[in-house]
């Protein structure tokens, strides 16, 4: 698509890496993130000890995200990814700098991103605003849970 350095790539982009049990729920999120898609609903999950506390629909990322952080209370890991239907040439998810500030704001942890499939609008300020905050961002491959 031409997109090469905008999209996320596979593995951390920031210093600081998930822990164990922020990976089970990257897992889990990752699992159900791919039904909703499937379904139409939406690209964003927010889990915590793998339980679902937001899924985005209408209101789009950072409110699913404050919504969800809001339950959580903090330590939410939100995973974001294409919908298997979705035409990428036309409409590819994206992160920026005010989903880190609304993930920041409900104290969440991590976010979990689809390599090569979702479009990071302000990288360096976002890195920049997740490294601040402690928050860590790692690109999954497509299938990743196979």
């Amino acid at each position: 698509f031409g997109l090469r350095g905008i999209l996320v790539e596979e593995g951390s982009l920031t210093k600081r890496a998930p822990s164990k049990k922020e990976w089970e729920d990257i897992r889990y999120g990752w699992e159900v993130a791919q039904e909703i898609g499937r379904l139409d609903i939406g690209q964003c999950v927010v889990v915590k000890n793998r339980v679902v506390v937001a899924v985005e629909a209408v209101e789009g990322t950072d409110e699913a995200i404050r919504r969800g952080g809001a339950l959580a209370r903090d330590g939410a890991v939100v995973v974001k990814r294409s919908k298997p239907q979705q035409d990428l040439r036309f409409d590819l998810p994206a992160v920026g700098p005010t989903t880190v500030e609304a993930m920041s704001s409900v104290k969440a942890s991590v976010l979990a991103l689809e390599a090569d499939r979702c479009v990071l609008l302000d990288r360096e300020e976002m890195l920049r605003k997740a490294e601040q905050a402690g928050i860590a961002i790692v690109g999954l491959p497509r299938d990743a849970n196979r």
